[in-house]
């Protein structure tokens, strides 16, 4: 017992002599820190873990959705696409796998998952991941969560289709092609739309059937411009744009001077009303009551006097040079006998007049001469025509009427001719050019190249209306045949002249929302023209409509919300420049009017890069494709044909670098579209 009792006394001696020993003091705060300093370092290295694996997540996640966004273009989430099912899914799961390594740092239990609603596709990712040193603390595990999106988010746009619908769109561009040229551009265009404004059309485009729309947040507007020879914009302008007076190949009246020659033959018409008889001085005495029996009074034949007055239209076929036919006004006198009476026993000649037309030849004299008559004649020529009759206050009219009528034939005329109405279908010519072999730089007055001119009160800085019954093609005879003639002739020859060839597409559109895919779909099913291929009156006046700084400055400048615009040109064309000396074009008909090329010497038609007219074209194409890439509009231009090295580096040079395509068949117009519309719309994240 007493051995025990030592024991415990030295033992608390021993623990009594370490507490107050201040030697040991360093080993049990080390001791006791050992913990915290553990959860520290371990937190530490977890939160590390953790946001790396977190970081991988979102990557992956984000890279996911904009894959499937992407897959989805402008159709529809749950589609099939090169025999895939659920093709933008798909492509979700395959790019997150592809950007997540599943086995970095022991995570396990990874999950992803991606949906799309109004065309915005969502995802979610997560990962459970194990701790090291926060074990010791109870966490075990860590369920890490990340979501992410992406969507077509598209800056304001302005897209503006400048169209080749000249004659070769009605081909095929393979024999294989189930659709025409036209017909595959119409589809094309449409699934375009479909893509940029996210609303549903007629047409059955890869990819399915969109909804939704872009949103009030953003403005985007399609505008287009059909071309072939012609571009049909009259009515998107001001009528104060136009001129009041323009000059055509057309006719005005004049005058030929006749002398009565002869008469051709007893044929009359027209006759006015008998005067009253009147005696004309021969008489003879007879006793049996004046009886005119036996007496030498004669009843004399009748006759005709040419007189003044207005005759006849000339006949048909006759030269103005030369001797010329027509009805006169004559004075025609008619004769009788009238007996006497028992008180006055006189037989008497007696006469009556009245006015009438003979047909008659004349001679062609000088103004002036005694006695000539005045005949009303055509000089067809490049004449001045007052269009003033086009205008309706701010409006237009469905044409210009004007005194061009032809001069009846029947019935005597003035010098004026009837009123006649000269339709219009909104095709333009253009306003003041240049002759030159190149137009880079611009020249100053070639107003007809200047995409930003504003005209004024000057009407070398406006346009006229294409009228094309109005254009008479004169030939060197007076009978309208021979070889054509930029001469000045003078005829009686009424008949149409022809041998302008002429088409008007159908008319342009302005910038606009388009926010109804039906009447979208109308608009785009009637586009169609038919002459030959002038790509610089196309571009021209699709960059007018686009421009910011021109004539619809007030609605292309910005949005309503004073929101900065990205704009886009796409020039499409299944041909080279194809011109003809006597289409009746922008720049009048070529071959009489010659205001692009030399006027001492026909213009020459042809294609590629044969003859003056063409050559004009592509000049003027090129300069023009400098000046829309100038005012930054993004310029894409589409080939549609077979392959053709001179055409197609004359397009490429065309383009915004990178921006040109060549599509050889329906399918590759369709991608071609689809590529650049997808393109433009930008796929942006949105987390």
């Amino acid at each position: 017992m007493i051995e025990r009792k030592h024991n415990w006394t030295d033992a608390r001696g021993f623990l009594g002599a370490l507490a107050r020993d201040v030697r040991a003091n360093t080993l049990a705060i080390m001791t006791m820190a050992l913990i915290p300093l553990a959860g520290m370092v371990g937190g530490g290295i977890d939160i590390s873990r953790m946001y790396i694996v977190k970081t991988r997540l979102q990557h992956a996640c984000d890279a996911g959705a904009l894959a499937g966004r992407k897959a989805m273009g402008g159709g529809i989430w749950d589609q099939t696409i090169n025999g895939t099912a659920h093709y933008p899914n798909v492509s979700a799961e395959k790019f997150f796998d592809a950007n997540y390594n599943k086995d970095a740092y022991g995570a396990s239990g990874v999950a992803r998952s991606f949906s799309e609603d109004a065309g915005k596709v969502s995802g979610t990712a997560s990962a459970v991941l194990p701790m090291t040193l926060m074990k010791i603390f109870g966490r075990t595990t860590e369920t890490l969560s990340v979501t992410c999106d992406a969507e077509m988010r598209l800056p304001n746009t302005d897209v503006m289709f400048v169209l080749d619908v000249t004659g070769s769109m009605a081909s095929k561009a393979v024999s294989t092609d189930a659709q025409t040229k036209i017909e595959a551009l119409r589809s094309s265009v449409k699934c375009f739309y479909e893509i940029v404004a996210r609303l549903d059309t007629d047409e059955v485009c890869a990819g399915g059937n969109p909804s939704g729309g872009v949103g009030d947040q953003v403005q985007v507007r399609f505008g287009f411009v059909p071309y072939d020879m012609n571009v049909n914009v009259g009515r998107l302008l001001p009528n104060s744009y136009f001129a009041d007076k323009w000059k055509y190949q057309a006719r005005e009246v004049t005058a030929r001077y006749g002398l009565w020659n002869r008469w051709d033959s007893s044929s009359t018409t027209n006759a006015g009303a008998w005067s009253a008889y009147e005696n004309t001085g021969v008489s003879e005495f007879n006793n049996s009551n004046g009886n005119c029996s036996g007496t030498s009074v004669q009843v004399p034949s009748d006759t005709y006097t040419p007189t003044s007055g207005q005759p006849y239209y000339p006949d048909s076929g006759m030269d103005p040079n030369a001797e010329w036919r027509a009805y006169g006004p004559a004075i025609q006198e008619n004769f009788r006998r009238q007996s006497g009476t028992s008180s006055d026993k006189y037989c008497r000649q007696q006469k009556r007049t009245r006015s009438i037309y003979r047909r008659s030849w004349f001679t062609p004299v000088s103004e002036g001469t005694p006695n000539a008559l005045t005949f009303p004649a055509w000089s067809y020529k490049q004449a001045e025509i007052d269009i003033s009759s086009l205008k309706n206050g701010t409006d237009y009219n469905s044409g210009v009427t004007i005194p061009l009528g032809n001069f009846p034939t029947n019935a005597p005329v003035g010098t004026t001719p009837p009123n006649a109405s000269f339709a219009w279908d909104g095709c333009v010519e253009e306003r003041k050019t240049v002759r030159d072999t190149t137009y880079s730089p611009l020249p100053a007055d070639a107003y007809d190249l200047n995409i930003d001119m504003v005209p004024t009160a000057d009407a070398d800085t406006q346009w006229g209306p294409v009228l094309p019954t109005l254009i008479q093609p004169r030939k060197a005879s007076f009978s309208n045949s021979g070889s054509y003639t930029t001469d000045t002739i003078n005829t009686f020859y009424q008949g149409n002249y022809t041998g302008e060839i002429y088409d008007c597409p159908t008319a342009a559109k302005k910038l606009q929302k388009w926010q109804d895919p039906s009447t979208f779909d109308a608009y785009v099913d009637s586009i169609w023209g038919g002459g030959n291929t002038y790509h610089d009156i196309g571009l021209v006046w699709g960059s007018r409509l686009i421009s910011p700084t021109g004539l619809f400055r007030a609605e292309n400048e910005f949005t309503p919300g004073g929101g900065e615009i990205q704009r886009h040109l796409i020039f499409m064309t299944d041909g080279e420049a194809c011109t003809n000396e006597y289409n009746y074009q922008a720049y009048g008909v070529a071959w009489w009017d010659r205001r692009q090329t030399d006027p001492s010497t026909p213009p020459t038609s042809g294609c590629v890069t044969t003859g003056t007219l063409t050559q004009q074209v592509n000049a003027r194409t090129q300069a023009l494709c400098s000046s829309i890439k100038n005012k930054n509009v993004t310029l894409w231009v589409i080939w549609f044909g077979a392959s053709n090295a001179t055409i197609e580096n004359m397009l490429k040079a065309c383009s915004t670098p990178g921006r040109y395509f060549a599509a050889r068949n329906q399918a590759d117009l369709q991608k071609t579209f689809q590529s650049i519309a997808s393109e433009i719309s930008q796929l942006r994240l949105t987390k």
